[in-house]
């Protein structure tokens, strides 16, 4: 007996024989059953034995994810020849081998026919009341379908219903280079007319060689009786194929059979005007189209709607406009990233009586960070806890990326203060604290094969992460690196938002400098803000810093008092000059230390 694998893509499959009543283990790393494309597959998922027959299925402890048979999840059951289950998106079937398949039909072709695309749209159908009714449950079916086996035995229902003088049908799978298709369903009118083996050869020339509708309609075996009646009790007299084509269908196809039934072979050989299969080929083309279009475009949504959490429009285009495997491939790319993280949720954790009620209001923040994010072009890489990680510049090059990052940044903070001034919000209490560096990273799909995410990679991470931590330290809501601050004083509008050099610092644990700048919103059109600096206070702490850095802390000191008091980014200047008695210390190079907060 045999064990056919298929995912979702033709090139994800395999045949293996199975030992007579000897288990085998199925999983993604078991030992000559892996199955290395399926990501919902755990290293050992299944127990399989075959016996009697039969393939007997149990599930194993370290298994997560169900095993679906007849459509419901399953934690032991058999599965006849023919039959199937559902791992992800990979289906198994259990086939003959190859000493109990039966043979390809050896009987002459009377007629093998090719029905090009469209071929017989100009034909009306004869029973059209019919046929329309069956085909419009299509798209419920398609959409109420729990996975692909529920799906295929609904399609073989809706066949059977639609072709009436089919005997049999079957939804079938040909990988590229297979010498067999994979049976992912088959189905008879009468329950206990025993099971059949699609064609090889016909389902070959359909899905690989002609890649359209083919009809073979067969003669009587060589050394039979006289074959005037061309009935045969054993084997189907016709049978066609019809491939489904679309990306979200790899090497699909419905398989179509039956026998004369006392009718001439020759209506079965006329013209297509006459011809007593012309409806039925007819409607099996109309299934296969509306099914290949129902399902790509139910592919599309569901992998928008998973993408949607995480990349902008832009990006969510260059997804679904092309491979979405081949673009979510890591690389290095030059990006800018975010990182932002929310203030109060430590001390409000330690005093919530019902932590549910905290955690949405956490949810709800990490909304707002994340709609930010993606609204100005960003992708979202984690959410760590209460803070979120964002960056662009990834899967496409963005050349505005550093004032999109702080577009979303200020549109942030703003947020929030906005939410502040409000007590009955949820979020009131609440403030962020966020980081922005500019570099080269890693950014894509990263992870293990068990489990991976989109995320970005390296030091300018790493870097935005200590920004966001040094936002506590030098007390204001964003800082930004130099290279991001350099852009921000070239290329931002004032109007958008602007910058000022805070401090040159030793971070926590770093050797080498670094000089910070605050990213600040722009004076608004009617004044100053409450709380906020007017470019006169900004040139006022400019040069301050500078008398700083100089050495000249008496004239610093001097002109840090013409900036308002409740500016807090001007304390660590401050307080560093009266800590050591307005005199700068012996070999003076402009960096303050900061100390680790407890």
């Amino acid at each position: 007996m045999l064990l056919v694998a298929q995912g979702p893509t033709p090139g994800d499959a395999w045949r293996r024989e199975l030992p007579h009543d000897v288990p085998v283990v199925l999983g993604r790393d078991a030992a000559g059953w892996s199955v290395p494309w399926e990501p919902f597959l755990a290293r050992r998922h299944a127990e399989l034995t075959a016996r009697g027959g039969k393939l007997k299925v149990r599930k194993l402890a370290e298994a997560a994810n169900p095993i679906f048979h007849a459509g419901r999840p399953a934690d032991a059951f058999e599965v006849p020849a023919g039959g199937s289950f559902v791992i992800g998106r990979t289906s198994f079937t259990l086939a003959a081998g190859e000493d109990a398949t039966p043979p390809e039909p050896d009987r002459p072709l009377l007629d093998m026919r090719t029905i090009g695309h469209h071929e017989l749209d100009r034909l009306a159908f004869r029973d059209a009341p019919h046929r329309l009714d069956v085909l419009s449950r299509l798209p419920d079916i398609i959409a109420s379908a729990s996975d692909d086996a529920d799906l295929f035995h609904k399609l073989g229902d809706m066949l059977l219903a639609g072709v009436r003088r089919a005997d049999a049908v079957a939804v079938v799978a040909l990988a590229p280079g297979a010498d067999r298709p994979a049976v992912l369903h088959r189905d008879r009118r009468l329950s206990g007319a025993g099971d059949f083996e699609p064609s090889r050869r016909l389902v070959a020339a359909a899905v690989a060689e002609q890649k359209q509708t083919v009809l073979h309609v067969w003669g009587a075996e060589p050394g039979a009786a006289p074959a005037h009646s061309f009935t045969l009790q054993e084997r189907f007299d016709w049978a066609f194929c019809t491939p489904v084509a679309c990306d979200a269908c790899p090497g699909w196809a419905l398989y179509v059979a039956g026998r004369f039934n006392g009718a001439a072979a020759a209506t079965l050989l006329a013209p297509w005007e006459s011809n007593e299969l012309r409806d039925d080929v007819k409607f099996a083309e109309l299934v296969a189209d509306i099914l290949g279009s129902l399902r790509q475009v139910q592919v599309l949504r569901e992998r928008q709607g998973v993408f949607r959490r995480f990349f902008s429009p832009g990006v969510l285009g260059v997804l679904s406009g092309g491979d979405p495997a081949r673009a979510l491939e890591p690389r290095e790319a030059d990006v800018t990233v975010l990182f932002c993280d929310l203030r109060g949720f430590s001390r409000r954790a330690e005093e919530a009586d019902n932590l549910l009620d905290l955690l949405n209001r956490v949810s709800a923040a990490l909304g707002l960070m994340t709609r930010n994010i993606l609204n100005h072009r960003g992708a979202v890489a984690d959410f760590l806890g209460d803070a979120a990680l964002g960056f662009w510049g990834w899967p496409l090059e963005q050349p505005l990326k550093v004032e999109d990052a702080c577009r979303a940044a200020l549109g942030i903070r703003a947020a929030f203060e906005t939410v502040a001034r409000d007590p009955a919000h949820p979020l009131h209490g609440f403030r962020v604290g966020i980081g922005l560096a500019s570099g080269r990273a890693v950014a894509g799909g990263i992870g293990t094969p068990e489990q991976a995410k989109v995320t970005v990679f390296g030091p300018v991470v790493n870097l935005a992460s200590r920004l966001q931590d040094m936002t506590k330290l030098l007390r204001v809501p964003i800082l930004i690196d130099e290279p991001t601050a350099e852009v921000v004083r070239e290329r931002l509008p004032r109007d958008a938002g602007r910058t000022r050099q805070l401090v040159k610092v030793r971070p926590p644990g770093m050797e080498t400098p670094l000089v910070v700048s605050e990213l600040l919103p722009p004076v608004p059109p009617d004044g100053q803000p409450e709380g906020g600096l007017s470019d006169e206070d900004l040139a006022a702490y400019g040069e301050a810093l500078n008398a700083f850095l100089a050495g000249d802390w008496a004239a610093a000191y001097k002109r840090l008092h013409r900036v308002p008091p409740d500016d807090r980014g001007k304390d660590v200047l401050t307080e560093f000059i009266l800590k050591n008695n307005r005199t700068p210390p012996p070999g003076w190079d402009g960096v303050v230390p900061l100390a680790a907060r407890g």
